[in-house]
């Protein structure tokens, strides 16, 4: 990715409903979700919705196709390592063992939250 993909990403989650759908596709990856399912797990009316996930889609972040009558999102997790690789793209100075709780962090994908995690 290159900086100005990067900043629209960023720009694109910059906003807390936008935020939220992107975290709840992510979470059912690798199916998706129709958007009917995401408006009602967010509270957000469907025309709303759509303008939100229209801007996640020019940023890179969802993909969306349809079956039959559903239209269903999918994160781009593609993306996501994008981002992830260009912020630390020069992480450590050459020290890889600063970099090992970032790669603790990604293997542990899926898991529960620790008790007290809000994320």
């Amino acid at each position: 990715m290159d900086k100005n993909e990067v900043i629209d990403a960023f720009g694109a989650l910059a906003q807390p409903t936008r935020l939220d759908a992107f975290r709840l596709l992510v979470m059912h990856e690798p199916d998706g979700l129709p958007v009917g399912e995401i408006a009602r797990g967010l509270n957000v009316p469907h025309n709303t919705l759509s303008n939100h996930l229209a801007i996640l889609a020019r940023a890179g972040l969802v993909n969306s196709e349809r079956r039959s009558r559903l239209v269903v999102y999918r994160a781009n997790l593609d993306a996501v390592q994008g981002l992830a690789s260009f912020l630390l793209k020069d992480c450590c100075a050459g020290h890889p063992e600063v970099a090992a709780a970032f790669a603790a962090t990604a293997s542990s994908c899926g898991s529960k939250p620790a008790k007290g995690d809000a994320s």
